[in-house]
């Protein structure tokens, strides 16, 4: 929105040099004085597109139709390269058709139509009203996306476009149709100079678009992937995946994909992606509260669960293999299992007959639990409430060669362990001083290992507590980086570029 000429301009310009082509000047509370219009665009250093939207379709100009008109014929006068009109005012204003004739040969007219409330019911006569304009060079068609499946209509208006078109939705729901506009032909997408400046809800920052989500890489025959959730948007998955493919030059896209918690939003929403063969979508991460979701589903859709998954009853990991059938898996225990017998120089099956302490009863503890115990630790699981760790614990006796025990927290304090794993959300930022064990135990010293599952921050008060007592120590950042590198080895079969994962993670987190 431009509120300053001077800091305007320079916005531009470093919008420039972040990869934007083309950026649009929202003048809507900027000035009256049309000279003052002429004199921002003709000193705009980016081709621009000049919109002063009114309040009536989601902007802030109500000064009257007059003064609107006198704003945008001095933004053609300067030769903006396009003007965007709301189609409303287009077709009950004949001033603005003799305004887009008058400037036609260097100024092109974009309609637009904007619903905030969700997707209009007459969407596609809209676009077919635009379409039918002479005048209009290109179609913009804008809505709140109630659920990931309204960007799939979005895409299929790029694929069907008989002009250019933008064809985007707004809200958490509808970020995926902007970082894929160009892989079904959109014209362009929006970004703002960064994602606190966004001019539209779902917006990302053009140096995120154009790096994080790999804009200049995807194309029409672009693998999508995902990560699974609600929440996700603060999922710093997206960074490790899409700079994953970078390095491994594999064609794919890494998105956050949020869907509400209930299995029936799962199964819509996971069932129209993969029905949509031209989106090509080929897996995705999938976390919390979805994790049982997943199995569920490729159980109904006829696909295979991997045989640990069933037994912990939870899945983190979805493939659509090249025949199109799915597969779930559980990175989340081979990841921590390997992230321990490194730190204690042993072979997976070096774990029999150690004593495992694993400290909550949540879905992490039950992963982490059942690949200890199938490796055949003798595992307690200590918990606050104990009856859930009990319930747990009966859970995964009766899907394991060994029993699995539980006790409470406080009981932990006198019962020496060889490993002590943190699976609850105690110590996570910002909470970084909290953690599950007050006081460390007596028994904990040089041969005793503890792991704490929380990544951020990467050395929690858990560790740091532990390292004063000399015990070998393991931060979630190991066990965050191997689940994800086993993910993209399963989607791609290549080797995952641990050391760039690890790196980009450890940059993001400071």
């Amino acid at each position: 929105m431009v509120e300053d000429r001077d800091r305007s301009l320079a916005q531009v310009a470093m919008a420039a040099e972040r990869g934007a082509d083309l950026v649009e000047l929202r003048i809507d509370t900027f000035t009256d004085d049309p000279a003052e219009v002429g004199s921002l665009v003709g000193d705009c250093p980016l081709p621009c597109i000049v919109t002063c939207r009114a309040e009536w379709e989601g902007g802030h100009f109500d000064r009257g139709e007059q003064l609107r008109l006198a704003l945008m014929a001095a933004a053609c006068e300067s030769q903006a390269a396009y003007i965007d009109v709301e189609l409303v005012a287009f077709e009950k204003d004949n001033r603005w058709a003799e305004l887009a004739e008058r400037y036609a040969e260097t100024t092109g007219l974009i309609l637009s139509s904007h619903d905030f409330n969700g997707r209009p019911s007459d969407l596609y006569q809209r676009v077919e009203r635009m379409a039918n304009t002479g005048l209009c060079r290109i179609i913009k068609i804008v809505w709140t996306a109630r659920s990931l499946r309204d960007n799939l209509q979005a895409m299929e208006l790029l694929a069907e476009q008989h002009k250019p078109t933008i064809a985007l939705c707004m809200g958490p729901f509808g970020q995926a149709s902007r970082v894929l506009a160009g892989k079904f032909g959109g014209m362009l997408t929006f970004a703002g100079l960064d994602d606190e400046s966004a001019t539209a809800p779902g917006q990302v920052g053009v140096s995120k678009l154009k790096s994080s989500f790999r804009w200049d890489a995807v194309g029409r025959d672009t693998r999508v992937y995902g990560v699974i959730g609600w929440p996700v948007e603060h999922s710093m998955s997206p960074l490790m995946h899409n700079c994953g493919f970078d390095e491994i030059g594999f064609d794919g896209v890494y998105l956050p994909l949020p869907i509400p918690p209930e299995y029936e939003h799962f199964k819509a929403s996971m069932g129209a992606w993969l029905d949509y063969e031209p989106l090509r979508f080929s897996g995705a991460s999938v976390t919390l509260p979805h994790k049982e979701n997943l199995i569920r589903f490729v159980d109904e859709s006829g696909g295979d669960v991997e045989p640990l998954a069933r037994s912990i009853g939870a899945a983190n990991t979805l493939v659509v293999r090249s025949d199109g059938s799915l597969y779930a898996a559980n990175t989340d225990y081979a990841a921590a299992i390997d992230a321990l017998c490194q730190t204690m120089g042993i072979a997976r099956e070096g774990l029999s007959g150690r004593r495992a302490a694993v400290i909550g009863a949540g879905g992490v503890s039950r992963a982490i639990a059942a690949g200890l115990s199938h490796y055949g630790a003798a595992v307690t699981i200590y918990n606050r409430t104990v009856e859930r760790a009990e319930n747990l614990a009966r859970a995964l006796s009766a899907s394991s060669q060994t029993v699995v025990t539980a006790a409470p927290l406080d009981a932990l304090m006198r019962e020496p362990s060889d490993i002590i794993v943190n699976c609850t959300p105690l110590g996570m930022h910002p909470d970084v001083e909290n953690t599950p064990l007050p006081t460390v135990p007596d028994w904990v010293g040089g041969q005793t290992v503890v792991f704490d599952t929380i990544y951020n921050p990467i050395q929690t008060r858990l560790l740091r507590d532990a390292i004063e007592r000399g015990a070998l120590t393991v931060s979630g950042l190991d066990m965050f980086v191997g689940q994800g590198a086993a993910q993209l080895e399963m989607w791609t079969s290549r080797s995952a570029p641990i050391a760039t994962y690890r790196r980009v993670v450890r940059e993001k987190l400071g």
